[in-house]
């Protein structure tokens, strides 16, 4: 990528899972506000697709790969000098009960949600010196027990421990680093469920206000903690679940 230094008043944002239903709607978010946005995802047609699209620059980058990660920031810093924001939507659901999980599963399960989440945040301290707003995300599977969801439950807790303490370690340089916890989004990796009539029942069930949440109304909340207007939020995951993780829910009448 060519260098661009970023318009003044504009910020600069990595959005990585770009592709996603959550990434691809945040990154939709962000442009209407008029920041600037480089695209981050593995997927190198459907990445240029989207950069395309919404005339942004990619990057292609295997966030397991913490070697990737460092170039993609070091692109990032060629082209808008100065990065404020960086969101990992990052992930992946695994729903297996232990005794059936393979070790190679559970070990690609921390790759993808945890490992990349930690070599993200190292990599972006080095790049934001001048402090911004950092997004992880975790899962409401980390806040209440899921029958089946041991391997995503465990993952998705250390991102929620990873984004506390960096939080602090980092805060006396204005750097903000939190974490969304949603429940059941109907999303590409979650259309297993969702797309499953019977599956879907059971969710809804689960859920006090009984539907999947939307990738839009993550991503608001994701746009709203990279503003650079929001700079008193830090060390926090906000559950965005219809009250899955915090409400009891009952049989709904009909």
């Amino acid at each position: 990528m060519s260098p661009e230094q970023a318009r003044p008043g504009r910020a600069s944002h990595i959005v990585f899972g770009s592709t996603g239903g959550i990434g691809s709607s945040l990154v939709r978010k962000l442009v209407a506000r008029g920041d600037q946005v480089l695209l981050v995802a593995r997927n190198e047609q459907l990445v240029a697709q989207l950069g395309q699209e919404l005339e942004l620059p990619h990057s292609v980058c295997d966030c397991t790969d913490a070697e990737q990660i460092a170039a993609t920031f070091v692109a990032a810093k060629e082209r808008f000098g100065e990065i404020y924001g960086v969101a990992h939507c990052v992930g992946s659901v695994l729903l297996k009960p232990a005794h059936l999980t393979s070790g190679e599963e559970f070990l690609q399960t921390l790759q993808i949600n945890l490992v990349s989440a930690f070599h993200l945040v190292q990599h972006a301290v080095k790049a934001m010196p001048q402090g911004g707003s950092i997004v992880l995300f975790s899962s409401a599977a980390a806040r209440i027990g899921l029958a089946n969801h041991e391997a995503i439950a465990a993952a998705k807790a250390g991102v929620e421990g990873l984004a506390r303490s960096a939080a602090m370690t980092y805060a006396n340089r204005g750097l903000r680093i939190n974490c969304l916890a949603p429940g059941l989004v109907r999303s590409k990796i979650t259309e297993r469920i969702w797309s499953n009539p019977a599956a879907l029942q059971t969710s809804q069930a689960m859920h006090p206000l009984g539907a999947p949440g939307e990738p839009d109304c993550i991503a608001e909340a994701a746009a709203w903690l990279l503003s650079t207007s929001q700079t008193w939020i830090t060390g926090q995951t906000i559950a965005i679940d219809g009250g899955l993780s915090s409400l009891k829910a009952v049989p709904r009448q009909s």
